[in-house]
């Protein structure tokens, strides 16, 4: 079984490898390692994939990393995905092919996004008077046929527990959402993240600049 951790690690030398060797003591195997922010106090966050042996507890996992001084683990959740930054690439060519064809080219951006940014799902919408699915990955929640009003996104951000128009089968596994306007285009990008964690603001901006990207390139 595989599970992604968010982990703060000291952003000094050899703070990784004597995680990995903590790892290693319950059998975990280290399958990715991705940074996602680097604080200005001297601290990293990593989101680390990790396969345990069966019958090896996830809890194992929170209790061999946070016995190493300043080590904290944000989350941890089970995940059977792949993670693939680079994959960034290969989505806006595929986007930019299909500049001509809207659907397939948000397709495309659907099908990659998820596994570049740790999470579980991805669905464009039209957001105009009343919004409309145009394309959602596998695993997004199904399109329960309703439209809601035009969402107040003009540029990437989180999706506040309190905005009544959010479908509740988005926060379904109390999922993290953010959402981005994907340029100019009046389409709008929502990205959710089952079970955590939360979207970090420089997530939060590379989600913002990859709609950008996009958009740019469908006008």
């Amino acid at each position: 079984m595989s599970y992604l951790i968010r982990v703060m690690i000291p952003d000094t030398p050899g703070s990784l490898g004597r995680l990995a060797d903590a790892l290693g003591s319950i059998a975990g195997n280290i399958e990715s390692v991705d940074i996602v922010e680097v604080s200005s106090d001297g601290e990293v966050t990593d989101d680390i994939v990790v396969s345990l042996p069966q019958g090896t507890l996830p809890d194992s996992i929170i209790t061999a990393a946070q016995a190493l001084p300043g080590v904290i683990v944000d989350s941890i959740r089970p995940f059977s995905g792949v993670v693939d930054r680079r994959g960034q690439i290969e989505m806006l060519a595929a986007v930019a092919s299909h500049h001509r064809n809207r659907d397939k080219a948000m397709a495309d951006f659907v099908d990659v996004l998820p596994r570049t940014m740790t999470s579980g799902w991805a669905i464009v919408l039209d957001n105009g008077e009343a919004m409309s699915r145009i394309a959602g990955s596998s695993a997004a929640p199904e399109d329960d046929g309703t439209n809601p009003p035009h969402a107040d996104v003009t540029s990437a951000r989180v999706l506040r527990e309190e905005e009544t128009w959010v479908p509740e089968s988005w926060r379904l596994l109390d999922a993290s959402l953010c959402a981005a306007p994907i340029g100019a285009t009046g389409m709008m990008l929502v990205v959710g993240r089952p079970g955590g964690p939360d979207f970090l603001a420089t997530e939060v901006e590379q989600i913002g600049a990859l709609c950008g990207i996009v958009g740019a390139i469908l006008r």
